[in-house]
């Protein structure tokens, strides 16, 4: 597990749970060996995009903090000359997917950036599931709202939890406390016209600013992340949808092309 070390911030352990999350979809929604046109709507950092592109992907990124998409092309400076033809970086965001690409472009789609938690969060899933092929895997990575008084709870925050727990919302604003249940998780994938396949908790013992020294924490975080009641009181929920094969509405070998139209 290289992903974490000995004291490793609890970020490093939410990408690797993500990944191993990520990996087994993939394993499960396509035939082994095949490259996939993967889109990293929201780079951050480009840790799931570097893994990808290191497991023999084609991966495109989309990043709109310039300070982020500067850091990605250094990280892309220091992998092997193989690795570096398969990533290619864009500036831009979930939103503009009409703009550099055509629909059904990709086989895979991430978005596991902040953004989702705003209010554009209807435009950019409209954005991210447009440009997904036939048969591919959309994965999302939101916060839960219905934990959002765990982390605070476990600080002894007792405003903040009392706050959440009542509705009151957060820092940024009046929100209650609402679960994302499967039913409903189901529904808002269903209309973006990729049914839910299954969610998973990220980050169920790990808050934001946990620091860990145990490697194990990675294992029980991964097994908590897919085993109830567990995966409902997670910090961020991990949420895969398939778009139905029989939508084909143009050849899949178009690739992922640039929409220069």
């Amino acid at each position: 597990m290289n992903a974490v070390n000995r004291a490793g911030p609890a970020s490093l352990i939410r990408q690797e749970v993500v990944a191993r999350q990520l990996e087994l979809e993939i394993a499960e929604h396509f035939p082994v060996g095949r490259r996939l046109r993967v889109l990293d709507t929201g780079l951050g950092d480009g840790d799931q995009a570097l893994r990808l592109a290191r497991a023999g992907h084609t991966v495109t990124g989309l990043e709109s903090d310039p300070a982020l998409l500067a850091g990605v092309r250094e990280a892309l400076e220091r992998e092997p000359e193989g690795i570096r033809e398969r990533v290619r970086v864009v500036a831009g965001s979930g939103q503009d997917t009409g703009a550099h690409f055509l629909p059904g472009s990709f086989d895979v789609v991430l978005r596991h950036g902040p953004a989702l938690a705003t209010g554009n969060a209807d435009t950019t899933l409209a954005g991210v599931a447009r440009v997904l092929g036939p048969g591919g895997l959309l994965s999302l990575l939101i916060e839960n709202e219905a934990a959002r008084a765990m982390e605070p709870g476990h600080l002894g925050d007792w405003p903040t939890a009392l706050a959440a727990l009542e509705g009151a919302g957060s820092a940024e604003g009046a929100s209650p406390v609402a679960a994302p249940g499967p039913e409903a998780l189901a529904a808002a994938l269903s209309g973006l016209g990729t049914p839910l396949t299954r969610w998973y908790g990220v980050q169920v013992f790990t808050g934001a600013e946990a620091v860990v020294d145990d490697e194990r924490a990675v294992d029980a975080e991964e097994l908590a992340g897919r085993t109830d009641p567990y995966r409902g009181v997670a910090r961020l929920l991990h949420v895969c949808g398939t778009r139905p094969s029989g939508e084909a509405d143009r050849d899949p070998s178009d690739g992922g092309h640039e929409n220069r139209a």
